[in-house]
């Protein structure tokens, strides 16, 4: 697909009203401490059991397209997985290489109360909300993946089918069953009740309870609760975080402190980016065009070497 005359000017013309806007959208990125009764969504390993009915929940609640492997199949936890366009949540296995004892981790945005992903967004994609979600704004949004840069979490992932109209997925934290007054898809799902939902200050108080009740189950602390500021999905378990894939080193301090200096410099930028992000489509699908005409010049060459071999053969009996 090439680039008319008249897109490119669309293009042009896109870039001169982003840019219009770009102090509005500056002045949005002001300090701000979360909802303080907000809900929030508590796993707690040492109950989960590697089932993945979380992840078909999830699948079947935000119409994704169905897996290769069925969800049945346990088989794909042999490989440490992260989310993708098509899996909102993944659920890992970790082995002790010491005691052999196995832990399982369901994986999945996080929902920051100060999200990283909102304070580098420099057309406001991304917000909180006062029920404790983190929500994404496709139509806004100009594909330049800062979000996935400042996740600390590694979890927003880039849809490539059209780069003309760029979107980031993950989690939702199913808003819209929140809304409704219903329970999220991953936790209605859940058989062994590792997941619980609720308001935020209640599940740190359950975490706290269970974690006072069983010492010699629980590591003594609620991950979540302070990390980057806080988040509104809490974790608790008996294995040492870092050994379940989750990151011991990111401190307190949220992320907007980090990113208000650089956010400075977007209005000088902000009006060439989508002119950027059409020419790197139309490289990237050139050489895309390249690869496939190489690929098809290969097998012909390779089908004629063989014709000619067996030709050969025969003249030669």
């Amino acid at each position: 697909m090439g680039i008319t005359r008249r897109s490119f000017l669309g293009w042009l013309t896109g870039a001169a009203g982003v840019a219009t806007g770009a102090k509005t959208v500056e002045a949005a990125h002001g300090h701000f401490n979360g909802y303080p009764d907000s809900y929030a969504i508590l796993h707690d390993t040492t109950l989960c059991i590697g089932c993945r009915s979380c992840e078909a929940a999830c699948n079947t609640v935000n119409n994704l397209p169905k897996p290769e492997k069925s969800f049945k199949d346990l088989t794909v936890l042999d490989e440490k997985r992260r989310t993708t366009p098509h899996a909102f949540t993944v659920v890992n296995k970790y082995t002790d290489p010491h005691t052999g004892k196995i832990t399982y981790r369901k994986d999945q945005c996080n929902h920051c109360q100060e999200p990283a992903c909102a304070s580098a967004c420099f057309v406001g994609a991304f917000k909180k909300t006062p029920e404790g979600s983190v929500q994404y704004d496709a139509s806004v949004c100009v594909g330049c993946r800062y979000c996935q840069i400042a996740c600390p979490f590694n979890i927003p992932t880039f849809d490539f089918d059209d780069a003309f109209t760029p979107k980031i997925t993950k989690c939702t934290m199913c808003q819209p069953r929140i809304e409704k007054g219903q329970l999220p898809g991953c936790v209605e799902a859940c058989p062994m009740e590792a997941l619980t939902f609720g308001k935020r200050s209640d599940l740190v108080e359950i975490a706290r309870e269970r974690i006072r009740k069983y010492p010699q189950r629980y590591i003594d602390h609620i991950y979540g609760m302070d990390e980057m500021g806080g988040t509104n999905w809490l974790y608790i378990t008996e294995t040492p975080f870092e050994q379940v894939g989750m990151r011991t080193d990111l401190g307190v301090t949220p992320a907007p402190e980090f990113t208000s200096g650089a956010l400075s410099i977007v209005p000088m930028i902000i009006g060439l980016w989508p002119v950027l992000l059409g020419g790197l489509y139309v490289i990237n699908k050139r050489r895309d065009e390249i690869d496939e005409h190489e690929k098809e010049e290969a097998v012909k060459t390779a089908i004629e070497n063989a014709n000619n071999g067996g030709k050969e053969g025969r003249h030669d009996r």
